[in-house]
């Protein structure tokens, strides 16, 4: 019995040593992320209560009158519907696009890896840089001069905000399921071509299946990067014309630096971190369930 009860003594202190072990390591990771983002975002909930422009002390109670503002302001619902029409154009446009790039670049040929090279070039430049660039290019005499319509009319600004975001973007959807592809057998196409499956019932049966959980985890970057979307718009059109081209950031950035409104610009940013962080959890929770479980599970055994 005392041996018994030696040895579960030492399990217990070899399960406490180890928890302080990871504790420890942890510790500086964590501390950082209290530091940079759980307090900010605490300061943001705060600020938000208050009537404040940064710069006086915090003395202008208003409860929750700066959230209703935004609920009731047409610009702020106009934003966010901007945000959605970007996701939904992300969803249907840049994702297959980049998905019928990726199956074409992991075919051997002379020359992909030039041509891989190409298309993620633009993903590496500055959202600052980029926006600069198409700026020049759309301006009076620019190279792309015939499109400046397209950014002075407030019914196809979107549209034309999405073809510079698109080909910003593209490229990383492109590496990232190309990096999935790659993971894929090629003896499992072979297999399928020997049962007679012709190339494109490959891709459906076979490829788009086993590439499931990295096309899930691109599609989640592409919501949740709509939704958060800022520098590129803001340097591109800075919401124009007439709040046409606004987003949920380029609005809270209006209010909170350039109108002085810290605390109506901080009830928009908790606004934009509820919604953002909603998505991402229902979507782990609803679509990418599977894969989570089964890493948890293959972790396990």
């Amino acid at each position: 019995m005392t041996a018994a009860v030696q040895s579960g003594a030492r399990t217990r202190r070899r399960a406490v040593g180890a928890w302080a072990t990871i504790g420890l390591f942890m510790l500086p990771a964590l501390s950082l992320y209290v530091l940079f983002v759980l307090l900010p975002i605490a300061q943001a909930v705060r600020f938000s209560f208050f009537k404040w422009n940064g710069l006086a002390p915090l003395t202008e109670f208003v409860g929750l009158a700066n959230y209703e503002r935004a609920l009731a302001d047409p610009v702020f619902i106009g934003a966010v519907s901007h945000n959605v029409l970007i996701v939904v154009l992300s969803l249907a446009l840049q994702i297959p696009f980049a998905l019928g790039l990726a199956l074409m670049l992991n075919r051997r040929f002379r020359g992909r890896a030039a041509l891989r090279l190409v298309f993620f070039a633009p993903y590496v430049i500055a959202e600052v840089i980029t926006g600069v660039v198409w700026s020049l290019l759309l301006q009076p005499g620019g190279l792309a001069e015939g499109a400046l319509e397209a950014f002075a009319d407030p019914s196809t600004v979107m549209l034309a905000l999405f073809v510079i975001i698109s080909w910003k973007y593209f490229g990383f959807h492109m590496i990232l399921l190309l990096a999935g592809l790659q993971g894929i057998p090629r003896e499992l196409d072979e297999a399928a071509a020997m049962d007679g499956a012709s190339r494109r019932q490959a891709i459906r049966y076979v490829t788009l299946p086993l590439l499931g959980p990295t096309l899930r985890v691109s599609v989640f970057l592409s919501i949740i990067g709509a939704l958060q979307l800022f520098d590129l718009v803001w340097v591109t059109t800075g919401g124009g014309p007439v709040n046409a081209s606004n987003t949920m950031a380029t609005y809270m950035f209006d209010w909170g630096f350039r109108r002085f409104q810290l605390g109506y610009g901080s009830a928009v940013a908790v606004i934009l971190f509820i919604l953002a962080l909603v998505v991402a959890l229902a979507y782990q929770r609803f679509v990418m369930r599977r894969d989570i479980e089964g890493a948890v599970t293959i972790y396990g055994g």
